[in-house]
């Protein structure tokens, strides 16, 4: 810690109350880092924060644990984390920016993919269990709860037994690829609605969707 910070600390100058903390907000996208992952259905964290941040005109700066975005909106204050940690351990990189930048678990949402409902359904909650999905297992691990807001984007499960990994790792095909284009939007909208309409009344609004 340099003087400069040492005296702006003593001084009380540049910590933020709780009420500014309480309108900050950590969203995450998972995904693997990878030019080989990019399109794949596992990535569809990355997609959608790539979304918001393209809507919102920001840009992804490589910090630890991942690569984040910021901007405002409302009042609020929007943080976009791609981990770096590659899907399995993506609770270190969740709690690490959770504590940096003293996030509440009520103000983390974490996006994901699901194979358990259609493509492009949508289904935000407010706690579960990790599914089966090793980055959410992470989280939860990290996290020591499974109590945080999540955000589930349905992929469908057309593969066959015991193809599940090739499926998730699999790049989209044409019309899934023409009915993100949709989807995306649609997404993109539910991150800010978190942070400035709440979680129940986003789940509300866009549950089933």
């Amino acid at each position: 810690m340099n003087s400069s910070t040492f005296l702006k600390n003593l001084l009380g100058f540049g910590k933020e109350t709780k009420e500014e903390l309480m309108k900050k907000f950590l969203i995450v996208g998972l995904g693997n880092i990878g030019d080989k992952y990019t399109n794949t259905r596992h990535n569809i964290g990355f997609k959608i924060v790539d979304e918001v941040a393209e809507e919102y005109k920001v840009t992804f700066e490589t910090e630890k644990l991942g690569d984040v975005a910021t901007f405002r909106h409302k009042g609020r204050t929007f943080i976009l984390l791609k981990p770096s940690t590659y899907m399995n351990l993506s609770g270190k990189a969740v709690k690490y920016w959770m504590d940096k930048e003293n996030i509440a678990v009520d103000n983390l949402l974490v996006i994901t993919d699901d194979l358990n409902i259609d493509f492009g359904t949508i289904r935000i909650k407010t706690k579960g269990s990790d599914g089966g999905h090793n980055g959410l297992k992470d989280i939860q691990e990290k996290l020591g709860a499974n109590k945080y807001p999540r955000f589930r984007f349905g992929v469908g499960g057309n593969y066959s037994k015991g193809r599940q990994v090739d499926f998730v790792l699999g790049e989209w095909n044409k019309e899934e690829t023409s009915l993100l284009i949709e989807r995306l939007p649609t997404s993109a909208k539910i991150i800010t609605s978190f942070g400035t309409a709440g979680l129940a009344n986003t789940m509300n609004t866009f549950n089933g969707k």
